[in-house]
């Protein structure tokens, strides 16, 4: 009996801690049942938002021909959706009037807007970025002195994995208010300019063919649009000219450079062609004599 009579107290005092009214909305009390009813509500609702996503990224949407951009920014604008609606619901399913909640959060929204500017800037800036679409998932971008791949595009910051495999994370208010290199938007394909210069005592011809097969011979130059060889300028050491070549993507850029500059420098060799040192006309003269002064002055 006395076991017993415990557990009904046990069992009334949670109860009675479920029912303890914390505040009140719009004339609704608002308890601690109702409460923890709201939140885990708001939790399944995240979850289902998950798996639902997860799987349009990973079964639905990779069936179709749709670039991994525009994939992911369809998966981030049905989350913001779907917990946009789960969210309301949960008001209703507590039995909280959302007519009345709005008047209440108008007044509140003078001033949290000054103190969550920042927040809101960012995270009105992450749905231009989705929808208007100037940065995609995989987009090779440089922002200020920052480069590198757009790994997520989040509520209030998008993630950069840079060319030394470090995440960045980049506030979205700086893609709207900032310039942004984006190398990938629309046209993927960039060009590299290689500048070389060579001696005037070269044969001018072969340094042509020379470049031309350093271009011809590389894998991942483009056929189509064609490299081109340009005469620059006559420096004061050597004739200038440029290598222009395409690539079909700008990720890996750097070591096409380098495998050209390699290449440039074994070709001359092959053809004798010098590249020369910078040269300096260094002219010494004699000073000239300082007269003496033979006055004395007492």
């Amino acid at each position: 009996m006395e076991i017993s009579s415990t557990w009904q107290e046990i069992v009334a005092f949670i109860e009675n801690l479920f029912e303890l009214k914390l505040f009140e909305i719009n004339q609704t009390p608002i308890t601690a049942a109702s409460l923890l009813m709201f939140i885990v509500f708001v939790i399944l609702v995240f979850i289902f938002s998950r798996l639902l996503n997860r799987l349009l990224l990973r079964r639905i949407l990779k069936k179709f021909e749709i670039d991994p951009g525009a994939r992911y920014n369809m998966v981030r604008v049905s989350h913001y959706l779907i917990m946009t609606a789960g969210t309301i619901m949960a008001f209703q399913f507590v039995g909280i009037d959302l007519s009345g909640l709005a008047v209440v959060l108008g007044f509140l929204s003078v001033g949290i807007g000054f103190g969550l500017q920042n927040i809101t800037s960012n995270f009105i800036s992450g749905l231009i970025l989705l929808f208007e679409r100037p940065i995609s998932v995989g987009d090779r971008v440089t922002v200020g002195d920052t480069e590198g791949d757009v790994q997520a595009i989040r509520m209030r910051a998008t993630t950069i994995q840079t060319l030394n495999n470090i995440s960045i994370i980049v506030p979205n208010s700086e893609f709207i208010s900032s310039q942004v290199i984006n190398w990938s938007h629309g046209d993927p394909k960039i060009r590299l300019d290689i500048p070389v210069g060579v001696s005037y005592h070269s044969d001018l011809e072969k340094v042509v063919k020379a470049l031309n097969e350093v271009a011809a011979n590389h894998p991942r130059i483009l056929k189509h649009p064609a490299h081109d060889v340009l005469f620059l300028e006559f420096g004061d050491s050597s004739w200038n000219l440029e290598l222009r070549v395409w690539l079909a993507h700008p990720k890996g850029n750097y070591e096409v450079r380098s495998q050209l500059n390699m290449g440039i420098v074994k070709k001359f060799k092959e053809y004798n062609i010098e590249i020369p040192f910078p040269q300096r006309d260094l002219h010494v003269r004699s000073p000239l004599p300082v007269p003496l002064d033979t006055t004395k002055t007492e």
